[in-house]
This record gives structure tokens, sequence and C-alpha cells, in this order.
């Protein structure tokens, strides 16, 4: 089912999510930025196409949508961008330049729309600058982050999600047990290579993170995050030292397919 709402005056978010039997539940954040440039953030799953669309219209035209932004092309970012594409004409699409040409090796993405980002840059939406970055914690190496100098709110895409137990709009309806324990398995599983990551060289990507000084993290998978914060950064500080995640055999599989009653895709 999927959830729209606002967290600030120009800052909403559409929210789904999906359920793993025996692990938990994982939600699928996008956002629009109401800046006099709209933005898009991420398209969603495709399995929820009407009804991201539909949320979408009743936040904003498609058709005033500026850019449309694509973290990285995993299918839990970009299920819908193929019907965006068409309902927002006006809109550059902005992503990972090897995103773009990746997703080209399927469907016939519109280059010439294509606007490359780069870590680092500053690409100005009208009423403020996004500054783009490099999450700590990644699953695709084509992932761009962005930090917004206006609402102070990093959208650090999958850094800081999390496999709750329940759906909810703010991380302040989870305990600090809830939260460091569906953040570690997430990370965990997520972004099985923080086991190696060098100890010197992941702190001075999390005080990357602590110099911004956000107001808030909207990742792309945990409900909104406005107090904590501090407390987020150290619970993936602790992530290397966890117990690595074990992937499912097929045994295991059997029973996560047999308490399922839907197909589950990621």
């Amino acid at each position: 089912m999927l959830d729209f709402y606002s967290i600030s005056q120009d800052i909403y978010v559409l929210s789904s999510s999906y359920h793993i039997p025996r692990f938990g539940t994982i939600p699928v954040n996008s956002y629009v930025l109401l800046s006099e440039e709209p933005v898009l953030i991420d398209a969603g799953l495709g399995r929820d196409s009407e009804d991201f669309v539909n949320a979408l219209k009743a936040i904003i035209d498609p058709q005033e949508l500026k850019w449309l932004w694509l973290t990285h092309d995993d299918v839990d970012h970009a299920g819908n961008i193929k019907p965006l594409l068409e309902f927002a004409p006006k809109a550059k699409l902005a992503v990972h330049a090897l995103s773009a040409l990746r997703m080209n090796t399927s469907w016939q993405v519109p280059l010439e729309r294509v606007y490359a980002l780069s870590i680092g840059e500053k690409i100005s939406v009208g009423d403020r600058k996004l500054t783009l970055i490099k999450p700590p914690l990644y699953d695709s190496p084509y992932t761009v982050g962005l930090f917004d100098e206006k609402s102070g709110a990093l959208f650090s895409v999958d850094a800081f999600g999390a496999v709750l137990k329940r759906k909810e709009r703010n991380t302040a309806s989870f305990s600090d047990q809830e939260l460091d324990e569906g953040m570690t398995a997430w990370a965990s599983f997520d972004t099985p290579w923080v086991h190696l990551m060098e100890e010197q060289k992941f702190k001075a990507a999390l005080d990357e993170v602590r110099e911004l000084n956000p107001s808030m993290i909207l990742s792309s998978h945990l409900p909104t995050a406005r107090t904590r914060i501090e407390q987020l950064v150290d619970v993936l500080s602790r992530v290397p030292q966890s117990k690595p995640f074990v992937m499912p055999d097929q045994t295991v599989f059997s029973r996560i397919i047999e308490e399922s009653n839907e197909i589950i895709t990621y």
C-alpha cells in the first residue's frame, strides 16, 4: 500500500514497502522536492505504478516537474521511470551517466534528456542548491545522494536503511533497539562489503555526514529521521564489527515462500 504525506512545507514522501517473511518490512521511499524547479527523487516500485502516479499527481502536476532524479537504477528506485518520462515531458533525467547507459541496454532511454550527475557538483533548482554526495554506504557504484542546502535534508539513498517490524512514518516511533537492530541488519545484507572496510576510511565517510549537519535524514529505506541523527550515524559506525549476513539457502528460501502470500521481488 503506497502512502504519501508531507514532512515539511516543501518536501513530500511517497512511501511503499515490501515485506520479507522471517526478516521484516523494508520501506521504499521516493521524494518530491517542491523547489522553484520541482524535483522528483526516485521513481518507486514498478508494482505500485498506478498508485505511485496518482499520488504524485495529488502533490504536483507531473508536467511541472523540472527534474526526474534517479539516485541509481536499481529496480526499487527506478520502477516507474519510463511512464514518468512521458508524464513529465519537460523534466531532465538526472542520473549517473553509467546508470543511464546501463538502463539503455534494456529499454530506449531518451539520452538527450539525461543530465549526468557528478559527485561534489552543486546543482541549482531555482531557490536552492543541491550538493551531490556519495553516501557512506551504497549497493550500486552508480549511487548519487544529495544534500538540500535550504532545508538541511540529506537524501542518503540506501544508507541509513532498516529492516523493521512495522511500517511507520517517523523513526521516533521506534525504540533505540529496534533502529539499531534494523539498521544493522539492512546494512549487513544490502552492503556486505562494509565488513571489509578499513576503519579509518569508513570513519572519514561518516564524518562527512556529520560535517553536513543535516536537519533530517531522508533515506530510501527508513522512515523520516528528524531526531537521534548522531545516534543513527553511530549505529552505522558499528556495522563493520557486526555479524555478517548469511544468505538464505534453498531450505530457508522455501520456508519464506511458504509463509508469503505474495511474490517477493528485489
